[in-house]
């Protein structure tokens, strides 16, 4: 009896103790009026020291705190509610999306502690292994149907650790006969990235890219094609750009340069607006602020996309970005080149794309017309669905996409056609992408 009631004030007692170290943590973790008013101080400072432009600093700084004098931070404890309602006001008053107030304790106790050289080289090794974690922002690289190659870039990392998976990359699409370069769930990076990429789309003579003007230090900057590349450049290859709302910052940079610049067709939506390069900033031992320190003005347009983002050639929901791109170069290089082997390697990828925008059905009835043995080819109902089989191979279910032509389900350079003579079908033919037909009559 003794053991079990020292169980349980043991249980009582370890209980008591882990409340207590949480209520500790929540009451560590919530703001006082002094922090909140260091947060708004400091935050206040770096805007006006550092911010684009001095007169919309001035102004966000004295909504800050006049936003404190009315009591409006008052009923906030929370950390990250409080950044994120300082964010808005912030916005609210600059319009800027780049700016905005962060929440990172432990980010900052991290590089304050880096204060010996191998404190430095540890605290950078893990920011490199983080990117390397997300392939420096380099998703996906392949080649799509018609020798379109597709490149999926989810950020602009540093140049100095990214360099040799863009060099890579660029050089994996530089034999494609038309290049995709997705940038809808791309939020930004390095200008110096931007830069990288470009180059391999342009010849070796440097192009003007941008220019920036940067307030701390009263300075303007430019960026140029680079003069040499590692590997093959792709300068005469089309090139399709692929935005949403969510494309911002580095990522409108590099649609806009491209886009006035008449080196590639832009499809999808207006991206988010976000011209002002910048960096986070310390502002107090618990809380960041991200300050745009700069502005991007055009060499052609004497302007930026700031406020009103880079709107597209071709506008479609962003969803359906890649189907039109990819539509669309195909539809391109038909028209540029008029052999007849070429053109029909071309079309060949786009009757699986005209299925994705507009599914076709057939009846039951129309289907079980096609029901049969073609030689070694036997196609059969199931459910209400086709499917092929050549002698004992794979099974394979039938996607029509013409009343008598159907695509095979997993198996990309085949496809048949059933041929009819008196409203009777009587063979199947075989179509391969690269021209080639072979045809089977119906034996049963």
């Amino acid at each position: 009896m003794n053991r079990v009631i020292i169980y349980i004030v043991t249980a009582i007692a370890l209980l008591l103790l882990q409340t207590a170290k949480l209520f500790a943590q929540s009451e560590n973790n919530s703001l006082s009026v002094k922090e909140k008013s260091e947060v708004v101080d400091s935050v206040s400072s770096k805007l006006n020291a550092n911010y684009v432009f001095p007169e919309v600093a001035k102004k966000m700084a004295d909504k800050l705190k006049e936003n404190v004098r009315a009591g409006a931070y008052t009923k906030i404890v929370e950390p990250q509610e409080f950044a994120n309602q300082l964010t808005q006001d912030l916005q609210s008053v600059s319009n800027d999306k780049h700016i905005r107030v962060g929440f990172d304790p432990q980010g900052i106790a991290e590089q304050q502690q880096a204060v010996t050289a191998e404190d430095s080289v540890t605290f950078l090794n893990r920011y490199i292994a983080n990117l390397k974690r997300n392939n420096f922002g380099f998703q996906e690289v392949k080649m799509l149907g018609g020798n379109v190659g597709y490149l999926d870039l989810r950020s602009f990392s540093n140049v100095t650790y990214a360099g040799e998976t863009a060099v890579a990359a660029m050089n994996f699409l530089s034999n494609a006969d038309a290049i995709i370069i997705d940038l809808r769930y791309n939020g930004g990076g390095s200008p110096a990235m931007i830069q990288l990429i470009t180059s391999y789309l342009f010849g070796p003579e440097p192009v003007h890219l941008n220019n920036f003007y940067w307030r701390p230090s009263d300075s303007n900057s430019q960026t140029w094609t680079l003069p040499h590349v590692s590997g093959k450049r792709s300068p005469d290859t089309p090139v399709y750009v692929l935005t949403s709302g969510s494309t911002f910052s580095a990522a409108e940079e590099f649609s806009y340069n491209l886009k006035n610049l008449e080196r590639a067709t832009l499809v999808g939506e207006t991206t988010g607006g976000g011209a002002h390069p910048g960096g986070t900033i310390t502002a107090t031992d618990r809380f960041t602020v991200w300050v745009p320190t700069g502005r991007a003005i055009n060499p052609i347009t004497n302007t930026n996309w700031e406020g009103t983002g880079v709107s597209p050639h071709i506008a479609v929901p962003a969803k359906d970005a890649l189907t039109v791109a990819h539509m669309n170069a195909l539809e391109m290089l038909v028209e540029k080149y008029k052999n007849d082997e070429l053109a029909h390697f071309y079309k060949w990828p786009i009757a699986a794309l005209k299925l994705e925008k507009n599914p076709i059905t057939l009846k039951e009835s129309t289907l079980k017309k096609y029901v049969g043995t073609y030689g070694p080819r036997v196609v059969t109902i199931e459910n209400g669905q086709l499917y092929y089989q050549r002698g004992t191979g794979i099974k394979y279910n039938l996607i029509p996409y013409s009343e008598n032509e159907f695509i095979l389900d997993g198996l990309d350079y085949f496809r048949i056609k059933f041929i009819s003579e008196n409203n009777k079908v009587v063979a199947l033919e075989g179509l391969y992408n690269d021209g080639r037909t072979d045809k089977n009559v119906r034996s049963k």
